[in-house]
């Protein structure tokens, strides 16, 4: 990555981001750089796998399409950005997006309709505090954080207001999936090996 500056940081663009160095994974957030961690764990892996699978099974037919990291995912509150406007650019596990207008070759620009984390350890404060916040300002419809330990799924759905209370899924549980209407995900069968 090029440095700026003291000054200058927090005025990253998506035009940066294209230059950084090939293999560097960084999710840019507000104009602000955060280096990824290396490579997830096995089980976070599994997770996502199965996630996109389950996903993938059921959009088959349907106008909506799942996706899954590393797939860029462009953030910005301007109608027809360039690259220099645009500050954030993020890289969600999974992301689920049903306007074929927001997709072209460089992935998503604009907001999933649906976006899940798995956590992992070293990434739990920003997918919690940071991505939270992101997602909400932006209106990311429904926003799961699936905890592999814990066994557990937590979703936020957006409302008027922003993102309403959680709802806490465990492994007795499935969830139905909010911007899917009919498409409900057992719980167990996440965690199941």
């Amino acid at each position: 990555m090029v440095a700026k500056r003291q000054q200058d940081i927090g005025k990253y663009s998506y035009a940066d981001y294209l230059q950084w160095t090939e293999g560097e994974q960084i999710e840019l957030m507000d104009g602000i750089p955060y280096a990824m961690t290396p490579a997830p764990s096995r089980e976070h892996q599994r997770l996502v796998l199965e996630l996109g699978r389950q996903f993938a099974n059921f959009l088959k037919g349907h106008d909506c399409d799942v996706y899954v990291a590393p797939f860029d995912v462009r953030l910005t509150e301007t109608v027809s950005p360039n690259d220099e406007d645009i500050k954030t650019v993020i890289q969600p596990d999974l992301s689920v997006i049903c306007d074929q207008k927001k997709l072209d070759e460089r992935g998503c620009l604009g907001a999933p309709d649906l976006i899940i984390e798995v956590i992992s350890p070293s990434t739990a404060a920003h997918d919690y505090i940071r991505k939270y916040q992101l997602y909400e300002k932006y209106a990311v419809k429904e926003y799961w954080l699936v905890h592999p330990f814990d066994q557990i799924v937590t979703v936020f759905l957006l409302g008027e207001g922003g993102f309403g209370k959680p709802t806490y899924y465990d492994k007795e549980r499935s969830v139905a999936v909010a911007t899917l209407p009919g498409f409900t995900i057992e719980v167990d069968s996440l965690f199941d090996n």
